[in-house]
């Protein structure tokens, strides 16, 4: 299943309409911008590039300009650049649907999955050896295929994610739906998070906002931007 920023991206073979490290600057100062705006430090925002079908070396010009955290959402390209860059000091976020079958598989190199949505995929992830932080992800949509777990579904996930072993919840991760005013599907997400604070009060993050509506998620508290083409520039034509 593709990315579900995937419909929003550009088209591939398009012109970027800068060089990577103009346009990762113009995204920090849009960061810094929204943050000031909503009375917020832009150091608690974590923006992970999304870097899916661009090559190692776009990653390494990422690095060198202080990038550390990177997203990807296709389980064997991530898994091939994860070892490829094992010697880098990477936060490797995984953020696209997983199949149960490939689960430990992507917790062997994911630092953070982004995409948790039901209970077997839990009972999948689940370790006694090791730990990996995590968030729901929820859908806002009526569509069952765009992924995430229906809302009046949550608090039992939530539940299951906290019991099981070797599974940190940091937050709740959710995807603005195409056509719908994008600060207010954030808003909802904050209330979902403000929800189930009674049951896992450590999990206060929000990943939230992606390359067209990024500023929309700082002022509605998103701690995790997921920002692919504003930053690494159209994907390249396969």
């Amino acid at each position: 299943m593709a990315l579900p920023d995937a419909a929003a991206e550009p088209a591939p073979g398009t012109t970027a309409p800068s060089d990577l490290a103009t346009r990762l600057q113009t995204v920090r100062a849009g960061v810094a911008d929204a943050a000031g705006e909503a009375g917020r430090d832009p150091a608690d925002i974590t923006t992970i590039v999304v870097t899916k079908f661009h090559p190692i070396s776009l990653i390494e010009e990422l690095y060198a300009l202080g990038v550390r955290n990177l997203g990807e959402n296709r389980h064997q390209e991530a898994q091939g650049k994860a070892a490829s860059l094992a010697d880098l000091d990477l936060v490797w976020h995984f953020v696209g649907q997983i199949q149960g079958k490939k689960a430990r598989q992507v917790r062997a190199y994911a630092n953070v999955i982004h995409s948790i949505d039901r209970e077997s995929l839990v009972s999948a992830l689940g370790s006694e050896e090791a730990s990996v932080d995590c968030f729901i992800q929820v859908n806002l949509t009526d569509d069952a295929a765009r992924g995430g777990v229906d809302p009046a579904n949550l608090p039992a996930l939530v539940d299951s994610v906290q019991a099981t072993p070797g599974l940190v919840l940091l937050g709740l991760m959710a995807v603005a739906p195409l056509g719908a005013e994008p600060r207010r599907a954030f808003a909802q997400v904050r209330e979902f998070s403000e929800q189930i604070r009674g049951q896992a009060p450590d999990a206060t993050a929000l990943s939230m906002g992606m390359s067209q509506d990024y500023a929309a998620a700082v002022l509605e508290g998103a701690t995790h931007l997921r920002i692919g083409t504003a930053i690494t520039g159209n994907r390249p034509v396969l």
